[in-house]
């Protein structure tokens, strides 16, 4: 996809390319943290947690909880457009797919903190709450199983030149910061400095394909000695990839009928696109702030972005074959139901119900229409999705002595409108329409906060600092509906079809029935458009829900070496009810080089209004067939059908316990076990089929349609996630330059303790969610995962080295039975500063080329002999694995700072 910006753009920085480009200081967050720590041994600065504790003297080696630091340099040289994928690299226990083709989840990719879900993991922008995205993920697959039914922020909408650091904390925090901050926190900490900044990037993939721009500028002032305005402005521009073979059925389209080869999509390339969907986005962050007075000050942030993606489906075969080879045998593939059967378009006769032919019926021996004579080879859908972010926060903050206060508002909204071209309705027939609007996903956020602490001197080794203050949220999720073709049934959804009897009246079309008798004929075509499925009006609208809350706290150094926090929260919700949960730790310096920490608490997560009122239709395909497979409200007829029950909040349990070991100023060495056990977790229910005599029994299910498949959300499960963090470094001096080494090591172990069961329509006992999504939660991310990284630095040149280690996992929904296998990745970077104010730098993510495990043959997903790939033409996992399935990338940048 062509920006409008992009060919101006891209003339720039191709114009530009021949300077080498500043890269990417490539390291991993928990190493991150251990550099500025041991940067804080050897120089006079100390890096201050802000999360975590309310305390304002506490460096990341002095926390109760495990605090990873990472810094501006290490996140904004990143080569990458999106924060998700430089927070991938950068954190061990940070896990995003790639999501190649995953309807709206390719557009916000949920990404997941120590296996557990996107909105389990708070995100703030200088300590304020980021709001969620518009986007409830319920894509079915691989691509969304650890955020599968989640609702998070996207932390793709802030441009990373405006990030001064991330501090991530890995523990659970719900006592001090309210709901979802069950597995961790992630605040970004935004730049305040003056000066101007200007960034310039290059880059592609090995393959040639790919191409990545980007131009970042970043501006600050100061307001005398009382404030600063820092603005951040970033347009990034990403040309899509391509990683499959063509399908099979495209293949034999084309040499079936040589002269239409040309109308098949894409061609001579895939008939569809598994790969990096392209697009573009811009992005603005403001920060600033003024005192009032020597003791107070006000302050203002805001961020806007946009961002565009256009995605391709899966292609639409006219044609079937069969006998087609496979390996260890033939198979047959079908063609898409919008052409399978022609189109009956003479309806029975007026006045003709008493002789036999219906209203609502169609003559077998009237005109007809085929979708051929629009795709004659077929067609590929195009999905657009379009995301929107207004956030802003403003607020004053100061102090009185021993007394600080904090009070702010916070207004956001994040959209997301939806479209598809080159599709169409089947069931309206020759009137379809070939582009569609799906209707805009809205979510809308206030927040007012109020924070204090006090310090209050009771003879211990430290103060005790209180903190204590309240919050209010209110949180609206709006649907708009789509266009009718986009949801509803056509005047062609259900065509019974009727013939003369000879005798002047008409008689059914009579089939076998496949058990020895006959009957009617009837031609149904898929409601809505093909691919997804818009919001009716019956779903539209918005809901909304709100919160307050009030916690109490108090921290303190009991002696010189031992020091205790503990916190409490009572949060109540006009949706289902209140909350009490809380939270203790310690950390106790055993001698001067060793200090053991623990934590202990308990939290909450309350479902959001759109995982309770979310109605989505979308396609799928099982063995090369179309499936219809709608989520629907749990207030919803059919929820119920199948099941459903009211949403209650998730409760967690957490527990961490670790040392920290600094036995020279060069080296040091942190150790963290983990356990966290969440109750009633939120989710989405396994796929139950719809049959006909379902059909019958709740009518509402016709919008699926038979053999189609629904879902809906579900506490029906707990799960248990055991892990494990060592971070170790080394500072020092080689061949005359600053060196460093640094180990990150993360182990994590997701497992479902807990299933509930329904007994359906049939009296049969089905599990809620299936076998396939219990493997998931435990092993689509792998269990082990590492990052060595070494750098170097002297005389302004700087060299980076990483070599990553990702554990064997597996993705149980699309590819059962199916391991891959560990991998190693390696990057490198390699820098010049000249003249103070220029770097310019080359590197390569992923240098020796490496790529996931090729899907294998299966029962399930059986391998073309003709194109060596499944039935969709897919090569590797849909979802990219752990590293993504693009290959090697090369990239250049430079940088002018002033």
């Amino acid at each position: 996809m062509k920006s409008p910006m992009g060919t101006t753009i891209s003339r720039l920085l191709l114009a530009g390319s021949a300077l080498p480009m500043l890269a990417l200081a490539v390291t991993a967050a928990p190493a991150a943290a251990q550099t500025a720590a041991a940067d804080e041994k050897a120089g006079d600065e100390k890096v201050i947690v802000v999360v975590g504790t309310r305390r304002t003297d506490r460096s990341i080696l002095d926390t109760a909880s495990p605090v990873d630091v990472v810094g501006a340099a290490e996140l904004a040289t990143q080569p990458a457009s999106n924060v998700l994928d430089i927070v991938k690299a950068l954190v061990p226990s940070f896990y995003v797919g790639q999501n190649a083709i995953a309807d709206a989840s390719t557009f916000v990719r949920a990404p997941s903190l120590r296996g557990l879900s996107a909105d389990e993991v708070l995100v703030q922008l200088n300590g304020k709450r980021l709001n969620r995205s518009a986007l409830v993920q319920v894509y079915t697959g691989g691509d969304t199983a650890l955020s599968f039914g989640s609702q998070g922020a996207d932390i793709s909408t802030i441009p990373s030149l405006a990030i001064g650091s991330l501090q991530i904390l890995r523990d659970g925090a719900t006592a001090q910061y309210g709901s979802d901050a069950i597995a961790g926190v992630m605040n970004y900490g935004l730049r305040e400095d003056a000066g101007l900044e200007v960034v310039g990037r290059y880059g592609q993939y090995y393959r040639g394909d790919g191409e990545s721009f980007q131009i970042a500028a970043n501006a600050g002032v100061k307001l005398g000695d009382r404030g600063f305005i820092n603005l951040t402005g970033e347009y990034t521009d990403d040309r899509g990839t391509v990683r499959n073979e063509t399908r099979p059925l495209a293949l034999i389209f084309a040499q079936q009928n040589p002269g239409l080869a040309g109308r098949l999509p894409n061609y001579p390339g895939p008939a569809q696109i598994y790969g990096t969907s392209p697009g573009y986005a811009y992005r603005f962050l403001l920060n600033s702030a003024y005192e009032l007075s020597p003791e107070a000050k006000i302050y203002f942030t805001a961020n806007y972005s946009h961002l565009k993606a256009d995605q391709s489906f899966n292609y639409r075969s006219p044609i079937s074959a069969t006998n087609v080879p496979v390996v260890g045998g033939t198979t047959n593939l079908n063609a898409n139901a919008a052409f399978a059967t022609p189109i009956y378009l003479t309806p029975c006769p007026a006045n003709a119900a008493n002789n036999g032919c219906p209203a609502g019926g169609f003559l077998q021996n009237g005109a007809t229409y085929n979708f051929t004579t629009l795709y004659p080879a077929g067609f590929t859908p195009r999905f657009v999705g379009v995301t929107d972010q207004y956030w802003g926060v403003l607020g004053i903050k100061g102090k009185s002595g021993d007394f600080t206060y904090d009070l702010s508002g916070t207004i956001a909204r994040n959209s997301i409108n939806l479209s598809m071209y080159d599709s169409l309705s089947p069931s309206f027939g020759p009137q379809s329409q070939t582009s569609f609007q799906f209707g805009k996903l809205i979510q809308e956020e206030q927040n007012l906060n109020a924070d204090f602490t006090y310090a209050v001197d009771a003879g211990l080794a430290s103060p005790v600092t209180f903190s204590f203050g309240g919050e209010f949220r209110r949180e609206t999720y709006t649907q708009t509906a789509g266009d009718v073709q986009s949801y509803a049934g056509g005047p062609y959804a259900v065509q019974p079809l009727y013939e003369p009897d000879g005798e002047g009246g008409y008689q059914p079309v009579l089939v076998p029935d496949g058990n020895d008798g006959f009957k009617q004929l009837v031609i149904t075509k898929p409601p809505g458009a093909s691919g997804y499925g818009g919001t009716s009006p019956t779903f539209a609208g918005s809901r909304s829900q709100q919160s307050f809350a009030l916690y109490a706290g108090a921290e303190t150094d009991l002696t010189d070496t031992f020091s205790v926090g503990a916190m409490g929260r009572y949060e109540r919700y006009n949706s289902f009810g209140s909350a009490f949960v809380g939270k203790g730790n310690f950390r106790w310096e055993v001698v001067p080089s060793f200090a053991i920490r623990g934590t202990a608490g308990t939290g909450f997560h309350a479902p959001s209004p759109g995982q309770n009122n979310t109605a989505i239709l979308t396609t799928t395909f099982v063995n090369g067939d179309q499936v219809q497979v709608g989520t629907y409200p749990v207030t919803s007829n059919i929820a119920r059908y199948f099941g459903a029950t009211q949403l209650r909040p998730e409760r967690s349990t957490n527990f961490g316990l670790g040392f920290v070991f600094t036995p020279t100023d060069s080296i040091s060495l942190t150790v963290d076990a983990y356990s966290i056990k969440v109750k009633n977790r939120i989710g989405i229910s396994q796929n139950f089929d719809v049959t006909a005599a379902d059909i019958a029994r709740e009518p509402a299910l016709l919008a699926v349609g038979d053999g189609g498949a629904v879902n809906y959300f579900t506490n029906a499960f707990d799960t248990r996630t055991r892990g494990i963090d060592v971070v170790g470094t080394w500072r020092g001096d080689v061949a005359g330059g600053k060196a460093s080494l640094i180990l990150a090591y993360n182990y994590n172990k997701s497992t479902v303790t807990r299933r509930d069961t329904f007994v359906d329509a049939n009296g049969d006992t089905q599990f809620v969610i299936g076998d396939a999504q219990v493997v998931n939660i435990g092993n689509l991310a792998p269990n082990h995962r590492a990052n060595l990284t070494g750098t170097w630095q002297k005389d302004g040149f700087a060299f980076t080295l990483r070599e990553a280690y990702y554990g064997s996992w597996r993705e149980e929904v699309g590819y059962p039975g199916q391991k891959f296998g560990a991998k190693f990745t390696t990057d490198i970077d390699v820098s010049y500063t000249f003249m103070e104010h220029y770097t310019v730098s080359v590197g390569a993510i992923n240098l020796f080329n490496t790529y996931p495990d090729r899907v294998a043959n299966s029962p399930d997903n059986r391998i073309f002999l003709s194109t060596n790939s499944l039935a969709d033409g897919q090569i590797y996992p849909n979802s990219g694995g752990p590293f993504g399935f693009n290959g090697g990338f090369w990239y250049a940048r430079i940088r002018v700072k002033y």
